[in-house]
């Protein structure tokens, strides 16, 4: 009898359509599959910030110990969301193509005036010439980035899924709120009244979705093997390995980003401090042969400079 692959999901919109999309996928290769619905812990607490939880992997972890009981057999991610460090017995299978890989502001009232708000770069010396935006997120990455940018602004906390944050934007008086491109965009959510923030470094693999099963599936990782993209997963790593070495979670104020241009990888990396004060960045290019360690490297030379290595210790602390 031929294997019927369960695919465990999480169970908003966006979490479906990925494991759908794998679903599809599989099928085109001859895989059979159905979906299994699993509730994370993320899911539940819709209130307290993510930073604030603390917690690795929140959105993971109840996956991996589905599949680890075998459960399900494969488990769909937003990669980005997963922790550097995978469960014990658990491997990864498969990065698919990566979508957009950018942050976006859904903004509300008169664009001309937001857009006039966004270009006027607030200083610290200069705050007061400025009128202050309320943004609402919950990732203190995109927190940080943003006060280090505008530290005028007020920035609220919101959780959910994509469908819950866009309800509740509507219903309170702010500004925008800050989402992934990629996030509202797969499940046609992305609004008009929305600008794409190229200035924001994104979460290491933003943009990328990723297949989990058991170390030794062999079945699952040569199905999955067909549906790998060679690109995504190299410069995917390159983040992660960033990410990783400066012992930062999916809730740390580290950004990173690798691009595959003419067989080249061009790198960007940074780290604030928690309110947006300091920001330390790195970039590099180098020959895609030659970028196995390039995250690693990275992450290793801006703990070289006294200043960013204070921050990252504090942001290790604080955990």
């Amino acid at each position: 009898m031929k294997r019927r692959l369960k695919i465990g999901t999480r169970e908003s919109q966006l979490a479906i359509w990925q494991a759908s999309l794998v679903q599809t996928f599989l099928k085109e290769n001859g895989f059979d599959s159905e979906l299994i619905f699993i509730k994370s812990e993320g899911d539940k607490d819709l209130i307290t910030p993510l930073y604030e939880i603390g917690v690795q992997g929140i959105f993971t972890k109840t996956l991996d110990a589905a599949l680890l009981n075998n459960r399900i057999d494969l488990a769909v991610h937003s990669m980005k969301d997963v922790p550097t460090k995978l469960a014990t017995g658990i491997s990864q299978a498969a990065v698919l193509k990566r979508a957009s890989y950018k942050d976006i502001l859904v903004f509300k009232g008169d664009k001309n005036y937001i857009e006039s708000e966004l270009n006027n770069i607030q200083h610290p010396i200069s705050n007061d010439q400025f009128s202050s935006l309320t943004v609402a997120t919950s990732s203190i990455r995109r927190k940080a980035q943003w006060l280090n940018r505008y530290p005028n602004d007020k920035i609220e906390n919101l959780r959910g899924n994509v469908n819950t944050r866009l309800k509740k934007l509507k219903e309170n008086n702010w500004n925008g709120a800050i989402f992934a491109a990629a996030g509202l965009e797969r499940i046609n959510l992305r609004p008009e009244n929305s600008i794409d923030l190229n200035w924001m470094l994104p979460a290491p693999a933003q943009g990328a979705i990723t297949i989990s099963c058991r170390e030794n599936d062999n079945f699952c990782l040569s199905a999955c093997s067909h549906l790998n993209d060679k690109a995504t997963q190299i410069c995917t790593k390159i983040e992660r390995d960033f990410l990783r070495t400066l012992l930062g979670g999916c809730s740390t104020p580290i950004s990173a980003l690798a691009v595959l241009e003419n067989d080249k990888i061009i790198f960007k990396g940074n780290v604030c401090s928690v309110e947006g004060k300091e920001k330390f960045d790195i970039t590099k290019e180098v020959a895609i042969e030659n970028a196995d360690d390039l995250g690693t490297n990275s992450a290793e030379e801006l703990l070289e400079n006294k200043e960013a290595k204070k921050i990252i210790y504090e942001i290790r602390n604080a955990k």
